[in-house]
């Protein structure tokens, strides 16, 4: 056979809901050399990783720590650990990663319960609390930004909602956290779970997750260590949490002081993960969450100046991303193609109803700065004008010079 060359990816401007470009930083740290999993240097970095993302979560909860995997192994981890089989959870759903919740749960064989609300809305809290009341739920799993309909669900009022019903609230945050408002102990989470590749600027592959003491309580009740790395007193709870890897028992006790040699941590992920947070911190968590503001409302500017629509309730878009309504009789395919073929940008479509309906642009991470959001809008001008759309010259790159010049 012909042994291929070293990898040399094409350099891509990546403007789509996610992955993006991760931070030069990030990459730099995931090349730095390993070290056992045991080394102090290691454990060190664990523990910084924590104590940095508890500053990202907004939280003091202890524990808060990263799942190995993608934003979806934090999911799972979150709710394969805390729903019992036969356990009721209420998913409301409006886009297509409320749906996912609802499929996890359903295979972690709770009782699932959806309410579902059009794509490009949110749901007011009087009608989560009629659910809540109605199907008497141990968990509500809500999505926070969902980027398949670019609508971020408020959360503020949730937390007291669950804690007066006596419900664990856990939220999906992947593609909201760090660039969207985010209070875990002030919104009165349970449990949170993230990924790095959308506003904190890394790769996938690694889920900052963080879980109250409520959370803790009820993974500890159903504790199992397997066989081999088991000790004398170790718990073996008759409903244990039914998967080995995503078992955050186990996993919170490889983060902790016992160092449970539960599996071995991808270190470069973790430094990445760390370089992200630290990156964060460095901005400031009101400031990063500013810049994704100022430059999602520079995209949604530039969209809107060169005639095009905006799909859903923009009252609740999400800062870091904006779906965009393809003009009649222009192939969008065909557009994201060219922008990727002739410019080096990728920006995404959407699923379900959406697909073909919409693109969506982000703005997120090491790309929430005003020239990736000029670039992007001056290429997609130039793509609509190859196939026949009417759009004002310079057009949207005027419209976020002036959304930025008025900071």
């Amino acid at each position: 056979m012909t042994v291929p060359g070293p990898i040399d990816p094409p350099a891509r401007l990546l403007m789509g809901p996610g992955p993006i470009s991760a931070y030069p930083s990030v990459l730099r740290a995931m090349s730095a050399p390993l070290v056992g999993q045991y080394d102090p240097f290691m454990t060190a970095m664990m523990n910084e990783t924590q104590q940095l993302y508890r500053g990202v979560w907004a939280t003091a909860n202890e524990a808060t720590l990263l799942v190995d995997g993608t934003s979806r192994s934090g999911i799972e981890a979150a709710l394969v650990s805390l729903l019992r089989p036969g356990d009721r959870v209420l998913v409301p759903v409006f886009g297509r990663f409320g749906h996912l919740l609802a499929e996890i749960a359903e295979r972690a064989m709770a009782e699932v319960h959806t309410i579902e609300t059009d794509w490009g809305q949110v749901f007011p809290v009087s009608v989560i609390e009629e659910a809540i009341v109605r199907v008497k739920p141990a968990v509500l799993a809500l999505v926070h930004g969902d980027t398949s309909t670019t609508m971020a669900q408020p959360l503020d009022e949730i937390g007291a909602l669950c804690a007066r019903h006596g419900v664990l609230f856990y939220s999906d945050a992947t593609a909201s956290l760090g660039g969207n408002a985010f209070e875990t102990d002030a919104w009165g989470l349970d449990a949170a779970t993230a990924g790095l590749q959308k506003c904190l600027g890394g790769p996938s592959g690694s889920s900052p997750i963080t879980l109250s003491e409520r959370a803790v309580e009820v993974i500890r009740s159903r504790g199992r260590v397997e066989a081999g790395i088991r000790e004398d007193g170790d718990p073996q709870a008759s409903d244990f949490i039914r998967s080995n890897y995503f078992d955050l028992g186990m996993i919170l006790d490889y983060w902790g002081p016992r160092r449970l040699n539960h599996h071995t941590e991808a270190t470069s992920m973790l430094y990445a993960a760390r370089e992200c947070a630290r990156l964060m911190l460095i901005e400031g968590r009101a400031q990063a969450i500013a810049r994704h503001r100022l430059a999602g409302a520079a995209m949604l500017a530039g969209v809107q100046a060169l005639g095009l629509g905006v799909f859903g309730d923009i009252a609740h878009k999400m800062n870091n991303v904006v779906a965009v309504e393809i003009p009649e009789r222009v192939n969008g395919d065909a557009v994201r193609a060219m922008l990727l073929d002739d410019f080096g940008i990728e920006i995404g479509t959407s699923f379900g109803p959406l697909h073909g309906r919409v693109w969506r642009i982000g703005t997120m991470g090491y790309n929430a700065r005003p020239d990736a959001v000029y670039t992007t809008l001056a290429a997609l001008e130039a793509a609509l004008r190859r196939f026949g759309v009417p759009v004002p010259s310079g057009g949207g790159v005027q419209a976020a010079s002036d959304v930025y010049r008025a900071g």
